[in-house]
């Protein structure tokens, strides 16, 4: 068995590949997946897989990436940039090997085009939270809406230009103030995500658009891309665990070579 570990800027992602081919899913708090299962040792992050039930895997071989690959070096696995991990990630879920890859996570984004199952070049923003899962709930906390509830509406949105995800709470409170219907201020805020990522994705278009990482449970997003700049948008399942995923059939990759 094989596994693929992302170090997520939210949750820890765990993906365990079966001699079938198949997967093993789990997911972590970051936070407290390194309080209750991770510690230091000689500037490594040595984990507690007994502890985090996954030490009797018979695990052959471990590849790792992540939002805080750079400064967490995890002993014993191949590191791996997160972008390389996305894309492995991406072909393999979507089974197509030409198209831009469009992944939100909880705290920044990523465009990127590929080619015959090769990353061809790449575009990201993990600068500002204003295009992340993380922009996308407290928005919806400042709407009184959960993010199922959000993701339902593309239609009709109210204008909102802040490109600032702090001064867009208070830009999207003004709105409510205003007496705008929640259905139409949903849709403003799921049209802030499309302006802020639009021109990485014209710079790297294709005609076929795979939308990873939490945000890619979003469907109102989904539509407004598809309708915005005429692609084709596919979410394969379980879009959240693309980097974990592609972590894993390096793992494999690897120890064929």
């Amino acid at each position: 068995m094989y596994a693929g570990i992302d170090l997520g800027s939210r949750n820890v992602k765990v993906a365990l590949m079966k001699d079938n081919g198949k997967f093993n899913l789990h997911k972590y708090d970051t936070v407290s997946f390194y309080r209750q299962y991770g510690r230091m040792e000689e500037g490594q992050l040595v984990v507690d897989l007994a502890g985090a039930g996954l030490a009797d895997m018979k695990l052959q071989n471990i590849v790792s990436t992540g939002y805080g690959r750079q400064t967490i070096n995890l002993k014993g696995t191949k590191n791996i940039p997160e972008i390389k991990a996305h894309v492995t990630g991406a072909v393999h879920l979507a089974g197509i090997k030409d198209f831009t890859l469009l992944d939100l996570g909880g705290q920044d984004s990523k465009v990127a085009k590929v080619v015959n199952g090769r990353m061809h070049d790449f575009e990201t923003n993990d600068r500002c939270a204003a295009s992340t899962g993380r922009y996308l709930e407290n928005m919806a906390a400042v709407l009184d809406i959960d993010m199922k509830e959000l993701s339902r509406y593309h239609e009709h949105p109210v204008d909102l230009t802040s490109t600032c995800a702090i001064f867009g709470e208070t830009e999207l409170i003004g709105k409510v103030v205003e007496g705008h219907p929640v259905s139409e201020l949903a849709a403003g805020v799921n049209y802030t995500i499309f302006k802020r990522i639009k021109p990485m994705l014209l710079k790297l278009k294709s005609p076929k658009l795979v939308f990873t990482g939490g945000v890619a449970r979003n469907a109102a997003l989904k539509k407004i891309v598809e309708q915005e700049i005429s692609v084709e948008v596919i979410v394969p399942d379980n879009p959240q665990y693309a980097g974990a995923i592609g972590c894993a059939v390096t793992a494999l990759e690897n120890d064929i070579i």
